[in-house]
């Protein structure tokens, strides 16, 4: 199961990559698999333990109880102390932001996050991402047609 934020490929440039680990409670884990995740709006921060998670929206799970999770709540994220500080020490630079591209389940079953150092795009550099992907559809659907 791969969750992909396609509105962060469309609004930032990607610097670096990075995957991360994050702390869940059961009905969110549960929640994931089902695919009932939305990261509009959603962005990481520093606060004074760590790297967190916010705005990254994961549904209730349909068959839990009283139990249940919040669906906005913040959540940590797990790195090593090594790539916190070269991530912290980049924030600091003006211009650039960290926010999560994909959350998916790996091969042992644990949830992942791949969040990536941005740096904004203005109008123009999506304006040039429109047409390239305009471009490219117009040729593909030519291709296909032949």
């Amino acid at each position: 199961m791969e969750i992909i934020n396609r509105k962060a490929k469309f609004d930032y440039e990607f610097v670096e990559n990075y995957t991360a680990g994050v702390m869940l409670k059961g009905t969110e884990i549960k929640s994931i698999r089902n695919g009932s995740v939305s990261f509009t709006d959603s962005f990481c921060i520093f606060l004074e333990d760590g790297l967190w998670l916010r705005n990254v929206h994961i549904s209730e799970y349909d068959q839990g109880n009283i139990n249940n999770h919040e669906p906005k709540r913040d959540r940590k994220l797990l790195l090593t102390k090594q790539e916190l500080n070269k991530l912290h020490s980049k924030v600091k630079e003006k211009g650039l932001t960290i926010v999560p591209t994909k959350i998916f389940i790996n091969d042992k079953n644990l949830a992942k996050v791949n969040i990536a150092l941005c740096k904004g795009k203005k109008l123009w550099d999506k304006r040039e991402t429109i047409k390239e992907r305009d471009l490219t559809r117009e040729m593909n659907y030519t291709s296909d047609k032949d």
